[in-house]
């Protein structure tokens, strides 16, 4: 059963954006939270931005402030993150998860997609 399912990924220029998307179903629809992660080749994965699904709070890495949002619609069980002036270094997986609380710890999330690949080229 298909849970989240990111896309949006590919490859961009240094300064460039990308739209991410990831659509929500079956029993992750009653999460009350949602977030992004990424993981960098050899790094561990870290956490980009999170929000409430009902409401409430939305949190960012240090890394992400500024330059990535983090948006929801509720009609469409979908979540979004927009990356703008992206880096090199921005360059990962990046996955959407699902849990019952906004949280920054991977661990603290139920459901995860299988991640879409961000490749930015300077």
């Amino acid at each position: 059963q298909v849970q989240l399912v990111e896309s949006g990924g590919g490859l961009v220029q240094a300064g460039g954006s990308l739209r991410l998307s990831c659509v929500v179903s079956g029993g992750a629809l009653r999460s009350s939270a949602m977030g992004w992660f990424r993981q960098a080749p050899g790094k561990e994965r870290e956490f980009v931005a999170a929000l409430s699904w009902v409401g409430g709070g939305i949190y960012y890495a240090d890394v992400a402030q500024g330059r990535f949002t983090i948006s929801r619609e509720n009609a469409k069980n979908t979540l979004y993150l927009q990356m703008n002036s992206l880096k090199p270094e921005d360059t990962a997986v990046y996955y959407c998860a699902a849990g019952p609380n906004v949280s920054g710890y991977d661990a603290h999330y139920d459901f995860w997609g299988q991640g879409t690949q961000v490749t930015v080229s300077s």
